[in-house]
């Protein structure tokens, strides 16, 4: 029987899809070097409620038979965090990790700015961005960070859209790893990945 094969879920950001450029290098970077594990990228709706449940649901079922390491940019930070900290409630026999990128910290209280008409990026999804919305991501924010050693934090000071300063601070307890100049795509993100399969552990390192 060969090993397990790990479930690596990728949560893409705000207005984002499973399309966007780190998405895509991460996936070809698995490939290339046979790393074993199923990789998946859900495309995220514009509720979060709904993408909580659906995040739950897929990581849960997961974790009956295999370890989960997720990966969140930026809004999708701010979802795996939670999302993590959910699972942690369960009883599962396999264990759950955390990246996040240039996460977003209470994305509630920033979306005040963007109440209104909106339009993914990639695939041209046109959307009211209402109080509701905001009300729904706020539900999500966890209190207390349980296992912060199993969370690592990635950010750029150059970071144009989100004060790396906040994640420094929400992460405090968390391995970090914090890059001078960059952006909020987060540059050089292709000379991060070894270091956060590392992070996840030896399942997924390279094939030999």
């Amino acid at each position: 029987m060969g090993k397990v094969r790990p479930l690596l879920l990728y949560i893409h950001g705000f207005n984002s899809s499973p399309q966007s450029r780190k998405c895509n290098v991460l996936g070809a970077y698995l490939e290339k070097h046979k790393i074993h594990c199923d990789y998946q990228v859900p495309q995220l709706s514009q509720w979060p409620g709904e993408n909580a449940r659906m995040l739950f649901t897929l990581a849960a079922e997961a974790l009956q038979q295999r370890p989960v390491y997720i990966v969140g940019s930026s809004l999708g930070g701010f979802y795996g965090t939670w999302l993590m900290q959910r699972l942690l409630e369960e009883e599962f026999k396999y264990p759950v990790k955390l990246v996040v990128i240039n996460p977003a910290v209470r994305p509630y209280e920033l979306f005040a700015d963007y109440l209104g008409p909106q339009k993914n990026y990639y695939n041209g999804e046109e959307y009211e961005l209402t109080q509701k919305h905001i009300d729904q991501l706020a539900h999500l924010e966890v209190a207390t960070l349980h296992h912060p050693d199993n969370i690592l934090l990635l950010a750029q000071t150059g970071d144009e859209t989100l004060d790396y300063r906040h994640a420094i601070v929400r992460y405090q307890d968390c391995p970090q790893r914090i890059d001078e100049g960059g952006d909020h795509a987060f540059q050089g993100f292709e000379d991060c990945i070894p270091v956060i399969l590392s992070f996840f552990g030896p399942l997924l390192l390279p094939a030999t």
